[in-house]
C-alpha cells in the first residue's frame, strides 16, 4: 500500500509563542521530536516492506478475506454507501441504473459502436488466476507443519475450497477449537498462500486472448477480489494483464459483499449495472450479479454445469467466446432491456358535469 505522507505531516504545528526565541531552549524542542521521528519512519517501513507484518518483496502476510465465506449482497437492491462533500451518500442498484444513464454524445457513439456501452467485471478467483491449487497447496503445507493428516477426497476438498476457515478447521479437518490456536493456524495458512501466491505468473488459459479480442472491441473491463491493491497490480504485471483493466476493485475499497464490488467497479468503468456482464464461476457470485441486474457468464470448472444453470451463459472455457455472444445476451431483450420502467396509470376521463341550463 503506498503511502504518501511526508514526515514533516506527522509533526504537529507549534503555537506562535510570547516569548523569544532565545528564551526557549533547543534541547528540550529536539527530545519532544524524537518520538514523532520514530513514529514517522515505522509509516515508511512499513510501506516499504520492512516491517515483520509483511514479506520480504513488501506484500503482506495476512490477509482477511481470502479464506472467508463472504456475503452475496443486495438481495433487495440495497447498495453501499460512499462519501461526499455534502455528507455521506447511499447508492444502490437502481440508483445507479437511473443516474449513470448515457449521454447525448454517448448515446450516438453506442449507436455506432455498440459493443462499447457494455461493461465486463471479472472475479480472480478461478477466472483470471486459478487459486484452487494455490488454496489446497497452502492446506497441505499447513497440515504438514503441524503433523497433520490432509484428506485427498475429492469432497472435502470442495468443502476446502469453499467454506471458512474456521469451519474447516473445526468442522471439517476437526484439528482445533480454542480460539488462540485458530487464529494461529489461520494467520500460518494465509502466509503460505501469499508465498504460493506471488509465485503465479500464468492466468486462466484462453484469458489473454479473450482479452484482446475485447480490447479491440472497445469494451471496457474491470477485475473484483479481495487481495489488497499493491499484490494486485504487480501479480496482473506479472501476467502481462494490466493494460487490459481500467478498473481495479481491491479491499482498500471497503466493500462488504460480492454484490457491492460488482457495483464499485460499475461506477468505476461508468457503466449502468444492467449493462455489465459478470464473468464467474461460483453460483454466489452469479446470484450477486442478478441481484445487482447484471448478465452473468459461468465458467465451468470450479463448479460442475448442472451448479450454475441460473448463469446467462455457461462456457468451459474462453476459447468459446467470442464478441457477438455478448450482443447476444441483451438482443433477445431489446436494447432497453433491465432498463427502469415507469409505471403508467390509466386514468379514467372525467365525467361530464350537469349544468342547470342543459335540464329540461
Amino acid at each position: 500500500m503506498d503511502c504518501s505522507i511526508r514526515s514533516s505531516s506527522l509533526v504537529p504545528p507549534r503555537p506562535a509563542s510570547r516569548l523569544g526565541t532565545s528564551s526557549v531552549p533547543a534541547k528540550p524542542r529536539l527530545v519532544r521530536l524524537k518520538p514523532l521521528i520514530a513514529r514517522s519512519r515505522l509509516v515508511f517501513c512499513r510501506a516499504a516492506g520492512s516491517d515483520d507484518k509483511y514479506l520480504g518483496n513488501g506484500f503482506p502476510r495476512v490477509t482477511s478475506k481470502v479464506f472467508v465465506e463472504e456475503a452475496i449482497g443486495a438481495e433487495y437492491g440495497e447498495g453501499f454507501e460512499t462519501f461526499r462533500m455534502d455528507g455521506p451518500l447511499k447508492v444502490d442498484v437502481d440508483y445507479l441504473n437511473d443516474k449513470l444513464q448515457e449521454c447525448f454524445l454517448q448515446r450516438v457513439r453506442h449507436a455506432m459502436k455498440p459493443d462499447e456501452a457494455f461493461g465486463l467485471i471479472f472475479s480472480w478467483d478461478n477466472v483470471v488466476a486459478d487459486t484452487r491449487s494455490l488454496k489446497l497447496d497452502a492446506w497441505r503445507q499447513l497440515a504438514s507443519e503441524e503433523g497433520k493428516e490432509f484428506s485427498s477426497d475429492r469432497h472435502i476438498n470442495k468443502l476446502i475450497l469453499h467454506t471458512a476457515a474456521d469451519h474447516v478447521l473445526r468442522k471439517v479437518l476437526c484439528w482445533e477449537e480454542e480460539e488462540s490456536e485458530l487464529e494461529r493456524l489461520k494467520s500460518r495458512l494465509s502466509q503460505l498462500y501469499y508465498e504460493n501466491l506471488i509465485k503465479l505468473d500464468a492466468p486462466v488459459e484462453g484469458l489473454k486472448e479473450w482479452l484482446d479480442a475485447v480490447h479491440t472491441a472497445g469494451i471496457p473491463c474491470a477485475i473484483v477480489s479481495c487481495l489488497d491493491r499493491r499484490y494486485m497490480h504487480e501479480s496482473l504485471q506479472k501476467m502481462g494483464l494490466k493494460k487490459y483493466f481500467q478498473a481495479i476493485v481491491t479491499e482498500e475499497d471497503g466493500m462488504e459483499s460480492i454484490a457491492h464490488r460488482f457495483l464499485s467497479a460499475a461506477v468505476k468503468m461508468d457503466r449502468k449495472p444492467s449493462k455489465c456482464i459478470v464473468f464467474e464461476d461460483d453460483p454466489r457470485g452469479i446470484t450477486a450479479a442478478h441481484n445487482c441486474t447484471m448478465m452473468a457468464v459461468a465458467l465451468i470448472g470450479a463448479h460442475p454445469a448442472y451448479e450454475l444453470v441460473q448463469a446467462d451463459l455457461a462456457v468451459a472455457s474462453f476459447s468459446e467466446l467470442s464478441v457477438i455472444n455478448l450482443r447476444r445476451l441483451f438482443a433477445h431483450k431489446g436494447s432497453s432491456f433491465m432498463d427502469l420502467q415507469k409505471q403508467i396509470i390509466e386514468k379514467s376521463p372525467p365525467k361530464r358535469k350537469l349544468m342547470t341550463d342543459t335540464i329540461y
